[in-house]
């Protein structure tokens, strides 16, 4: 028997589930959204980043004294 070229059933990937804002068209907000929390991530481990590289330079000059 041939295989049937019409049953394209499970043929392709899976469709993303739409949450109910999205089907009425928020899609866009919730992009904007992740955006904002994406930037204030990076602005907060930057910052993290500067701490530490100051409390790095900070170790070294209170160890010199007490060594001498």
């Amino acid at each position: 028997m041939a295989k049937s070229r019409n049953n394209l059933l499970g043929v392709g990937g899976q469709r993303k589930k739409l949450s109910r804002a999205e089907q009425q068209g928020a899609g866009p907000a919730r992009d904007k959204d992740r955006k904002a929390a994406e930037d204030k991530k990076q602005e907060l481990v930057r910052k993290m980043r500067e701490r530490a590289a100051a409390a790095a330079e900070a170790e070294p000059e209170q160890d010199a004294p007490a060594g001498s």
